[in-house]
Formats: structure tokens, C-alpha cells, sequence
């Protein structure tokens, strides 16, 4: 009887490793280390040498284990902009969940990409380290049996685009952290190179997917190659209808996919990304080279809108959600009905520019953000108290002056919000959500009202993890709190996020359960208030 049951054992213990998800291992070396991306010499900051850093390919559900060293001569972290961390908030990156890397350290994020696809990066979260680079693509690839509502491309490339300072990134600091705004940038880069500093190789007559993340600090980007067509297919992890398009608007923080076909005659075009709703437009160029070409670039740049509202207001209304289309999960993306959902409350958030003792600061609902000497995460987890107290951000605007706070909104598990994002300032403004995707279901012009759900798209608006807000205007979005944590909601002008437009969301249940959400790391790193705490023994 003994040997049956051993031999049941054995075999159930081999189907649980088998049945388990693939890890993938990273070790990164983190170093200073002269880029020069707009031709003069700076200080950049290297993933193993590499400017940008390199890229992740991950399939649905793997685990991704990765090292981080530390060779700076400063505090260092890494954010996953658009991984969602299901359960592990613990591993999201940012000052407000984890301790930083101190010089000479090593820290290893454990994350499982769950139930998600897409096209995402990473980048330094402290500080002003992402204008100095640490940035990168990660491209999360469907299981082998999930339909993908596409053919196989022929190739797929990324393209990190975005806005670029010469000055180092202490400098761009110091000037905030004195009450100035940042200058207008310098350049703009793709892959961290400027004008045609990267080939990208086709065949006539083949189809390839491109993945473009707008990495930059400030400014919305343009996206366009020349003579040929971009067929939208997918966004932050959902895939689109596959409306065709002449040029994309991209706003910070944002990434979509594009299927691009080599149907036009053999020779070399130009890709181009330039600034948006700037009254000077940069641009910048790669190259789209026909591998039976002989002849190179030629002809002016293809222009670009520029400072229209309008017909970006236009394009993001018909960007839409495949609902016959799988997404990580073989079942259609269209049976999650979440316009049929009654939101539990609505939460309107409303940015501004205030004064605050004589500087220039940023602030959600009056409040500047603060950053506390515990990240909030720890500080909840080991009940330290004087970190921070729920409520303090409030849920609605209340046109008070502003003030500094270290902001946390508390909501419970399993509730399904509204949150309107209400913008009264001249520029576009671009929200991120950590943890979550979301529903764009509206957006409008001047103050969003009750009313104004009436104008909503309850049926197949996408999902997605960063929108933008166009000027002096709102918009809405549905988001189901099923990621129990402690989340950052900030503004993607990295100016703004550094000078307080930015505070935390605490999704809580009091379950204790791991089902719910893991427990502290046994590696995490203890800092500030939590110094000398123990984490778990396993």
C-alpha cells in the first residue's frame, strides 16, 4: 500500500513542477557610462552597457526573474510601466512600494506577467534617471494556442521614441527642486539615437509589426513612415480593430503596435516621430530600408500634424476593442460586457499648477504630493504609523489653494469605479494607472457633468493602462479594483509626477489571504521607518 502511495505522490508532485509557469532569468548591471544621442557627450545611465537598455520578451503567465546591481553612486529603482503585478504590488518599483537599490546593492524582482500581452517598457523611477535612459521595451507574446487576430509578421521591431534633454539629469533636477518648470527639449530620439541613427530592414512584400513607446519626459510624439500605411492592432495589452492609419498621435507614457506592409517600390523611406501641440516642432528620423534597395532617403521629411486638437480628439475615438479577438485568455476580449457594470462612485481627479512657499509645484486636487522617508507599502504592511493616513487625498476637487501632502486614496477590493480626469490648463495632460488596465469610455470638452455619460462608449472602448486628457477638457474611464495593493496613479510628464502630481491608491481586503495579495518578499529591501523589521522566513 506504501509504494501506491509514494508512486501517487511522485506523480502528483511531477505534474505540479510541469504544470508550473516558464521563468525566465535576467542579471542586470546597472553603471554610468558617456551616450551620445543628440551629438554631445553626456552622462547616460546603462543596463549592461546598453543604451537603451535591453529589451524583454516574455510569453503570457511567464516569471520573470530579474537581478538588478546597482553601480551607481546613488539610489536606484526600476518601474514596469504597464505590468500589472497581479497580487505584488511589492514588485511595482516606485518609491511609494519599495525600498531604493543603494550603491553597491542588488535587488531581484520576482514577477509573473499575468493574463496579460502587449507591447510595454521599463524605466528608472527615481529621481530624474529617465532622462538619462535605464529605459526599454518588454513585448509580452500570446501562448502558442491563442488565436492572435493577425498573421504571423514577418519581423517585429520597437521603436522607444520620445523627447530628449542635453542636460544631464541632475542638473534637470536641481531646476525643479529650485521652482522651475523644465526647459523645451533639446531633440527627440528613437532608440536612443537621433536623425537616422537606426535602420530597420524589410522585405518587399511582407508584413511587420512595430511596437512604439513614447519614452520622452514631456512631450506628446507624432509617429509616421513615409509612403506606407499603419494598421493599428493592439494597445497596452488589448488588441484593436484594426482601423489603417496615415500617422499615429502617441502621448507619454502610451504604446501601440502597428502591422506595416513593404508594398511600396524597392528604396529607402523615412520614419518619423515629432512633437506634438509644441508651437516648435522637433522631429527626428530612422530609416525604413528595403533589403532589395539602392537607393537611400530622399526628399523632404513627410510632415506631420502639429499643435490641431481636433483630429487627435478624432483618432482616439475610433481606436476600439477587438471583441471577437482573443486576448491572453482564449475567450473573445468582447464577453467582458464592463459597460454593463454600475460603477460604485465616481472619483474626479483635477490637475493643477500651483505656488506653493514661493516654488512651482504640481498637484491632483489640490494636494502636491510628498514623498514620505517609508515607502507606503512597508510603512502599511508593519503598521508603522506617521507615514501617511488614508484619506488623505481627497476624492473630488475642492478649488482650494495647494498644499503638500503625502497622498493616499483608500478604495476596497472588488469595487468598480468611475474616474473622471478633469483638466483646466492649456497643455495635454497623460495619466498612468499602476496595477490596472482600464476603460476609456469618454472623453469631452470644458466641465465633465452627470450628463456627460451620455456620450460615453459602453460597448467597445479599449483597455489600457495610460490616456490622456486633452485641454480644458475631462476624460472618463470604468476601472474594476480587482488588484488588491498599494498603486501609483501620476501624471506621465515627468516634470509634473517629480514636483507632486501624483498620490497612491490603497485597494485593500482584509481577507489576510494570498489568495488576495502575497505577503512582503523574504528579499524585500527595508528602509527608512522599517529599518531593522523582518520580512518572512520563506
Amino acid at each position: 500500500m506504501r509504494p501506491c502511495i509514494l508512486l501517487l505522490l511522485l506523480l502528483l508532485l511531477s505534474c505540479s513542477v510541469n504544470s508550473e509557469d516558464p521563468y525566465r532569468f535576467f542579471t542586470w548591471k546597472v553603471t554610468y557610462g558617456d551616450i551620445y544621442p543628440l551629438g554631445v557627450k553626456q552622462q547616460g545611465i546603462l543596463i549592461n552597457g546598453q543604451f537603451p537598455g535591453p529589451h524583454i520578451d516574455a510569453v503570457t503567465n511567464d516569471n520573470l526573474v530579474i537581478s538588478v546591481y546597482n553601480y551607481l553612486r546613488e539610489p536606484f529603482l526600476i518601474s514596469w510601466n504597464g505590468l500589472q503585478h497581479r497580487r505584488n504590488s511589492w514588485q511595482d518599483g516606485v518609491s511609494g512600494t519599495n525600498c531604493p537599490i543603494p550603491p553597491g546593492r542588488n535587488f531581484t524582482y520576482n514577477i509573473q506577467v499575468k493574463d496579460q500581452i502587449g507591447s510595454f517598457f521599463y524605466f528608472p523611477s527615481l529621481g530624474m534617471h529617465k532622462a538619462a535612459g535605464a529605459f526599454g521595451a518588454i513585448r509580452i507574446w500570446s501562448r502558442p494556442k491563442i488565436p492572435v487576430p493577425f498573421p504571423p509578421p514577418a519581423g517585429d521591431y520597437y521603436i522607444l521614441a520620445g523627447d530628449w534633454f542635453k542636460l544631464d539629469h541632475h542638473r534637470l533636477r536641481r531646476l525643479l527642486e529650485n521652482g522651475h518648470n523644465l526647459p523645451f527639449p533639446d531633440g527627440l530620439l528613437i532608440n536612443g539615437r537621433g536623425w537616422n541613427g537606426n535602420t530597420f530592414t524589410v522585405d518587399q512584400g511582407k508584413t511587420y509589426r512595430f511596437r512604439i513607446s513614447n519614452v520622452g519626459l514631456t512631450t506628446s510624439i507624432n509617429f509616421r513612415i513615409q509612403g506606407h500605411k499603419l494598421k493599428l492592432v493592439e494597445v497596452e495589452g488589448s488588441h484593436t480593430l484594426q482601423n489603417t492609419y496615415s500617422s499615429l498621435d502617441i502621448h507619454l507614457g502610451q504604446s501601440y503596435s502597428v502591422l506595416v506592409t513593404a508594398d511600396q517600390p524597392p528604396k529607402d523611406y523615412y520614419i518619423v516621430v515629432s512633437t506634438r501641440f509644441t508651437r516648435r516642432v522637433l522631429t527626428t528620423t530612422s530609416v525604413l530600408h528595403y533589403s532589395n534597395s539602392h537607393t537611400g532617403v530622399s526628399g523632404p521629411v513627410p510632415g506631420g500634424p502639429t499643435i490641431d486638437i481636433a483630429s487627435s480628439v478624432l483618432q482616439a475615438r475610433t481606436i476600439r476593442w477587438n471583441l471577437t479577438a482573443s486576448g491572453p485568455r482564449p475567450n473573445p476580449q468582447g464577453s467582458y460586457h464592463y459597460g454593463m457594470i454600475k460603477p460604485s462612485r465616481t472619483i474626479m481627479l483635477a490637475n493643477s499648477a500651483p505656488y506653493i512657499n514661493g516654488k512651482q509645484r504640481f498637484a491632483v486636487n489640490s494636494v502636491s504630493y510628498v514623498q514620505p522617508d517609508t515607502p507606503l507599502k512597508l510603512a502599511d504592511y508593519f503598521n508603522i504609523g506617521g507615514v501617511f493616513w488614508v484619506g488623505s487625498m481627497p476624492a473630488n476637487p475642492n478649488g482650494g489653494n495647494g498644499y503638500l501632502q503625502t497622498a493616499v486614496m483608500g478604495a476596497n477590493f472588488h469595487e468598480y469605479v468611475e474616474i473622471v480626469f478633469q483638466n483646466w490648463e492649456d497643455t495635454v495632460q497623460s495619466w498612468h494607472i499602476d496595477g490596472y488596465s482600464f476603460f476609456v469610455v469618454g472623453f469631452g470638452s470644458g466641465q465633465w457633468t452627470a450628463n456627460s455619460r451620455g456620450r460615453y462608449n459602453l460597448r467597445d472602448t479599449v483597455a489600457r493602462c495610460t490616456t490622456q486628457v486633452y485641454p480644458k477638457s475631462w476624460t472618463a474611464i470604468y476601472m474594476a479594483l480587482d488588484n488588491v495593493g498599494m498603486w501609483n496613479i501620476r501624471s506621465e510628464n515627468w516634470a509634473r509626477q517629480y514636483l507632486g502630481q501624483q498620490f497612491y491608491l490603497r485597494v485593500f481586503t482584509s481577507s489576510g489571504s494570498w489568495r488576495d495579495e502575497y505577503p512582503v518578499p523574504k528579499n524585500a529591501l527595508l528602509c527608512g521607518r522599517a529599518t531593522g523589521r523582518r520580512t518572512r522566513p520563506f
